[in-house]
């Protein structure tokens, strides 16, 4: 449906009886119109007529009358028709229109409750808006400080992933160091095994000299004496 247009006040008079009354005729509507002002039929069927040519009421034939109802509800009219007068006449506060509007004339005690009743669920609703708007902060707050909390344990998991592998080379090089300390130990005894093997001969070999000598000594005298005993 097209955005209906904006009504002239006599119009939005002719259409607040359609909405508080049902559909009506153009005489139904001239009796009826609030301000209460005397007015010609002519005139107010010209209201309806401007009205149907702006879509915002439907026109229908009952016998040989013509019958207006809205096409439009009340609360679609009226809710841009206040957004308007709110703006133009008090600058969009709220307060001052309601004010004016309050001490424009009295309340009904029905109309009283259901002003209460509104007034309480703006209330509630204010309530509500200030609760979610907590809600969603309170999450956000948990959640920072669940980072920051983490954010350390974070640092000190890869300090300890940055020295485990420094760990486990300095264990892999002790390690090597070891093996290579022994086998150098095996090869030292190997070696000085293998010394004193050849320092072994020798020793008997110098034990052995000794005796040869003197038996050659004894063998230069052995001619002598028998010399000596056949002289």
């Amino acid at each position: 449906m097209a955005r209906p247009s904006n009504p002239s006040n006599l119009e939005l008079q002719a259409l607040s009886v359609l909405w508080h009354e049902g559909p009506s005729t153009v005489a139904a509507i001239q009796d009826t119109l609030p301000d209460g002002k005397d007015r010609a039929y002519t005139t107010v069927l010209t209201v309806m007529q401007n009205l149907e040519r702006k879509n915002l009421v439907k026109r229908s034939l009952v016998g040989r009358a013509h019958v207006y109802e809205a096409a439009y509800s009340q609360e679609v009219i009226v809710q841009r028709a206040t957004h308007d007068f709110l703006t133009n006449a008090f600058g969009g506060r709220l307060g001052e229109a309601l004010l004016a509007i309050l001490s424009a004339g009295t309340l009904t005690p029905e109309e009283k409750t259901k002003i209460e009743r509104e007034l309480q669920r703006h209330k509630t609703m204010a309530a509500k808006k200030t609760t979610k708007k907590a809600a969603k902060k309170a999450p956000a707050k948990k959640a920072a400080k669940k980072v920051a909390k983490k954010a350390p344990a974070k640092k000190a998991v890869k300090k300890v992933a940055t020295k485990a592998p420094a760990k486990k080379a300095a264990k892999k090089a002790a390690k090597k160091a070891v093996k290579v300390a022994k086998s150098a130990k095996k090869a030292a005894k190997k070696a000085a095994k293998k010394v004193v093997a050849k320092k072994a001969p020798a020793k008997k070999a110098a034990k052995k000299a000794p005796a040869k000598k003197a038996a050659k000594k004894v063998a230069k005298k052995a001619p002598a004496k028998k010399a000596a005993k056949k002289g």
